[in-house]
Parts: structure tokens; C-alpha cells; sequence
């Protein structure tokens, strides 16, 4: 019985987003292609949200402007997956973070340039910018030391 040689499967290449242009968040992408996070602000209750919407999460009304993050925030929650997704294979196990930015609104994403070991709850993080694709920024953390 004779086996035929086996190759091996490329890697999968990590899924690059799909801008919704249902929600009217084209300015977000806009500002990721240049490193900036922009955040919907809601002119009426002064506050933040993430992420993009047609409408205000307060007032359910369009009076909502963008405006450039801090992109600083404090670790909320973490945890390492172990578990890759397609396209994350050669990086696991690597932590997900969810952070709390210093605009009041929650984003999650990966923590990069450490090691899982290195970060705990409540760390502050910064926005460093992943190039995926055809070099496409993509927002992640890194610890802002």
C-alpha cells in the first residue's frame, strides 16, 4: 500500500475588515488608513461612543461629530487564547484585551509588544497601529510604559 506525499496548507492569511457602510462609518476607516481613532461624539450629551452607529446610543438622534481619540486607555479584562482564530495560528496562545479608553468607551482588541505575563488588570495601554493585508492599518495595544 503505497501513500501519496502529503503537502502542507498555507497558513491562512488573518481576515482583513469589511468597512459597514450602513452605519455611515466610513470616517472611522478614513482615520485608521492614517493612525488616528476616531471616536463618535454625541454633541447633546457630551459623551463617546464606540462603535460607529447611524444614531447617538444616548439620544438616538444623528447629532453625533467625530472627533481623534487619546487612543490611551486602562486594561478592563484579558485573556489568552489558546484557541487561534483562522489566520492567528503561529501567534497563539495571545492575549485579547478589553480596555477602557480615557474617552469612557470600551474596545477590545490585541495586546501586542509583551508578554501576556507582563500585563495585568488595570495597566495602561496605547493604541499601536498592526499592518494586515495590503497595508491596512489595523488598531491594537501595547503597554504604555
Amino acid at each position: 500500500m503505497s501513500t501519496a506525499p502529503t503537502t502542507a496548507k498555507p497558513a491562512p492569511k488573518r481576515p482583513v475588515p469589511v468597512p459597514n457602510t450602513y452605519v455611515k462609518a466610513q470616517p472611522y476607516w478614513d482615520g485608521i488608513k492614517e493612525k488616528k481613532l476616531l471616536l463618535q461624539y454625541c454633541t447633546e450629551t457630551k459623551q463617546y461612543q464606540h462603535y460607529p452607529r447611524a444614531v447617538s446610543n444616548y439620544t438616538g438622534k444623528a447629532n453625533l461629530e467625530w472627533r481623534e481619540s487619546s487612543q490611551k486607555g486602562a486594561i478592563y479584562a484579558m485573556t489568552l487564547t489558546r484557541v487561534p482564530q483562522p489566520g492567528f495560528e503561529e501567534r497563539a496562545p495571545y492575549p485579547i484585551v478589553t480596555v477602557d479608553l480615557d474617552e469612557k468607551v470600551r474596545m477590545i482588541g490585541l495586546l501586542l509588544n509583551c508578554k501576556p505575563e507582563e500585563a495585568k488588570i488595570g495597566d495602561r495601554v496605547k493604541v499601536c497601529w498592526e499592518v494586515i493585508g495590503e497595508g491596512q492599518n489595523y488598531p491594537a495595544f501595547e503597554l504604555d510604559r
